[in-house]
């Protein structure tokens, strides 16, 4: 089996994630809600202007980032990328706390950690990961990084004080968190369910959607049938045809473990050329 094709997207994402070189810097005034700084060089002199942009100031709510902050004052902070006709933007509360700095820096992404689950939410999930600083939580599980398995809400996955074991997918200096995956540490169902392509199968829809159903072919394994699969006429939604819940025999057309998705046509036919991993 050939290995999954990297997500650009999410590569490029994790690149400007990347923690960046940290740099001692002057406050030398305000604009707006940014701070404005000259970095200084080993000696103690002030080099060239820089900006902290007032999302990167710190950590703590706050009005005005000159709350936090005195012209003439001295800080770390971590270079994110140069903006503004070439001017160097920097964060702040990026290393505003060197103990958690120093606890995120340690990760590596594939690493395993373990932990305990602190809260459920519909977006995710935060985690106690084992050895950070005490009042902090950083850990934290999105959604589809839960599970293989079709869940309606996270709390079908994990609850609340339970430990886990998680890959780290990126640890992220500016925003005090390590993101986590439990999903990478399960076989993926859909490896098993390879050897089915051409064959017919009947299970229950489980979800509909504008341009089609989807159908349970297997545990942890769910397919796709285009609408025009269902009927020759012409009709505004797959529910004007079928319920969730009803069983429906389809064939499966094809098993794309690249894109992990599995694509299903009629019990007779040979299936349509269509690409939904974007709508579903």
């Amino acid at each position: 089996m050939s290995e999954p094709a990297p997500d650009l997207r999410t590569q490029s994402l994790i690149n400007h994630l990347q923690p960046g070189a940290v740099r001692t810097v002057k406050v030398t005034g305000f604009d707006g809600s940014d701070v404005l700084v000259q970095l200084v060089d080993d000696e103690g002199g002030a080099t060239e202007i820089g900006r902290i942009p007032r999302q990167e100031a710190s950590m703590r709510r706050m009005e005005h980032p000159s709350e936090l902050f005195e012209v003439g004052q001295e800080i770390d902070a971590e270079e994110i990328g140069r903006w503004r006709e070439g001017q160097l933007h920097l964060s702040a509360r990026a290393c505003e706390i060197p103990a958690l700095r120093s606890f995120l820096l340690a990760f590596e992404r594939g690493q395993v950690v373990t932990g305990t689950v602190s809260e459920v939410h519909n977006f995710g999930v935060f985690v106690h990961v084992d050895g950070e600083p005490d009042g902090l939580c950083t850990g934290f599980i999105r959604v589809p990084d839960l599970t293989w398995a079709w869940i309606n809400h996270p709390s079908e996955a994990v609850e609340a004080g339970q430990r886990i074991t998680a890959e780290v997918i990126i640890a992220e200096t500016r925003s005090g968190q390590v993101t986590l995956s439990l999903k990478a540490l399960q076989e993926d169902p859909l490896i098993r369910f390879a050897d089915h392509a051409g064959r017919v199968l009947t299970g229950p829809i489980t979800k509909i959607v504008p341009f089609g159903v989807f159908v349970q072919l297997a545990p942890d394994v769910a397919g796709f049938l285009h609408l025009s699969e269902l009927t020759d006429e012409p009709v505004e939604t797959p529910d004007q045809l079928v319920d969730e819940g009803e069983l429906i025999t389809v064939k499966v057309a094809e098993v794309d473990l690249q894109h992990h998705r599995v694509r299903l046509c009629t019990a007779g036919g040979a299936g349509v050329s269509h690409d939904w991993s974007q709508e579903a």
